[in-house]
């Protein structure tokens, strides 16, 4: 899960955390807020995807790869508790003894799933405690199960196993997983799994919804791969770390996973509270929201750099919706030692970025370093290509390429975001055809599965593949830009 957040959805976060709500009325923040939510939900599927190989997202027929059950939980518990105390509500995740150590499961199915039946359960909860339990029971049946305190399901729910028939009256009380669409999707990924959900109503109040997975469909076999390994979390334990981000929300939730690596969180609600904690005493890590109130974390990062002694070498993590490239650029140049892109989603990439920070300041190799997204291209070809174009048109075909391939990201950003099938077909139909030319065959590849995608509607395949596809395409507009400065200054 290395990779940057798509820009799509960056633009969407980013865009939202331009807007003061404080200028709103109270009903407009709380939908305001509702909008935010969604948009962090949605981020969250869509990053959870990338765990999967490239491709289509669910092929029949295609074993599943096994993942860590409890880093899968991690990050469901990491999600969610920051979602229910949106609320005021609790939070708690109930792990079982016996728990398996992976489990060969769709990823995305299981994840649609717990999104649909918590995003309920917490909606319709006013208070008490939103509960997920994951227990082994008896035959290896891993059951998981999602409680509230709120009205509990209508009765014809109940009773029919299936959303209300079309015309019916309105239920008041609430819906399971949306009665509708939300429900249909989570039976659908239900049978994916080969599992079965079960909906009912607690004796003392409140709903439940239990999704029972046999043995032959979460347990790795033979014809599964082995899970890739994991590197271990970095140990911060003695680290006293500034947190300089105005969102209360994302300020709990980073301080609690800090906490969970053994570090010191020390809060700062803004760029200028945070250069007067940095006064305070000696930090070995500051995490610097971009977009922050009275001083923004770009002027907290340069005055970092401009002090003397030690201050000025803290290794500093910039927090931010931005991702695309002219962003990150920005951010590097005013001292930055590495980008963490929001929303933070799991405990995983959250690790994985402080600890190349880390290594990036002392010199030493990136051990949690995310998996290498760099360029991979045929140079050979592409100086064919140049060859053929002759000396006195090679400038003006590289300008030429840079320039379509960089209209070419607007429009993906553009039709990811939205998103927009039509025009995520026009743009990849286009990247196809430039990426195959100049030899870079892992875009094309990417581009081709990304129109197939496009063309299907999928907007969960489209999501998956096209945080790869910008990413690779962003290393080949930088590739291609730097040939041509090299030719410019008369390297060659």
């Amino acid at each position: 899960m290395g990779h940057d957040l798509r820009a799509s959805v960056s633009d969407i976060l980013g865009g939202l955390r331009l807007i003061d709500p404080a200028r709103f009325d109270a009903a407009t923040r709380l939908q305001f807020e509702r909008v935010r939510v969604a948009a962090e939900s949605l981020a969250a599927l869509l990053e959870e995807g990338l765990s999967l190989m490239l491709g289509e997202v669910h092929a029949a027929g295609q074993p599943d790869a096994p993942l860590s059950l409890d880093r899968l939980l991690q990050d469901v518990e990491f999600r969610w508790s920051g979602r229910a105390r949106e609320k005021n509500l609790g939070f708690a995740l109930d792990r079982g003894p016996g728990l398996p150590e992976t489990v060969a499961l769709d990823r995305i199915a299981i994840e649609r799933i717990l999104s649909n039946l918590l995003t309920n359960a917490i909606r319709y909860s006013d208070t008490g405690t939103v509960r997920l339990a994951v227990t082994l029971e008896p035959g290896a049946i891993l059951r998981l199960r999602v409680e509230d305190d709120g009205p509990g399901f209508p009765p014809e729910l109940l009773e029919a196993g299936a959303p209300p028939a079309t015309g019916a009256a309105p239920q008041p009380a609430r819906d399971a997983a949306g009665s509708g669409l939300g429900l249909h999707i989570t039976r659908e990924m239900a049978g994916r799994l080969a599992a079965r959900l079960e909906l009912a109503n607690r004796p003392q109040g409140g709903a439940r919804a239990t999704l029972e997975v046999p043995p032959e469909a979460w347990r790795p076999g033979p014809d599964k791969a082995a899970p890739p390994a994991q590197p271990p979390l970095p140990d911060l334990t003695g680290l006293r770390v500034l947190v300089a981000e105005d969102s209360a929300t994302n300020q709990a939730l980073i301080q609690s996973l800090l906490r969970r690596l053994g570090g010191t969180p020390v809060p700062a609600a803004d760029g200028v509270e945070a250069i007067a904690r940095l006064g305070e005493g000696p930090f070995g890590l500051a995490l610097v929201d971009i977009e922050m109130p009275r001083l923004s974390g770009l002027e907290v990062i340069r005055w970092l750099r401009a002090q003397p002694g030690a201050l000025a070498r803290l290794p500093v993590l910039a927090v931010t919706a931005y991702m695309l490239r002219a962003n990150r650029e920005v951010i590097f140049a005013a001292g930055a030692d590495g980008i963490l892109p929001k929303p933070i989603l799991g405990i995983d990439s959250f690790g994985q970025a402080i600890a190349a920070a880390l290594a990036r300041v002392r010199g030493e190799p990136a051990i949690y370093a995310p998996a290498p997204d760099g360029l991979s291209i045929d140079s050979s070809r592409f100086e064919r290509l140049l060859d053929l174009a002759g000396p006195g048109a090679a400038d003006d075909l590289i300008g030429r390429l840079v320039s379509d391939l960089s209209v070419i990201e607007r429009g993906l950003v553009r039709g990811l975001g939205a998103p927009d099938p039509a025009e995520v077909r026009a743009q990849t139909h286009v990247l196809i055809a430039l990426a195959g030319a100049v030899g870079a065959g892992e875009l094309q590849r990417l581009a081709e599965a990304l129109n197939g995608a496009a063309h299907r509607g999928g907007e969960e395949a489209m999501a998956v593949l096209g945080a790869d596809t910008l990413g690779q395409l962003d290393h080949l507009i930088h590739f291609i830009t730097g040939e041509r400065d090299r030719r410019r200054g008369g390297v060659r």
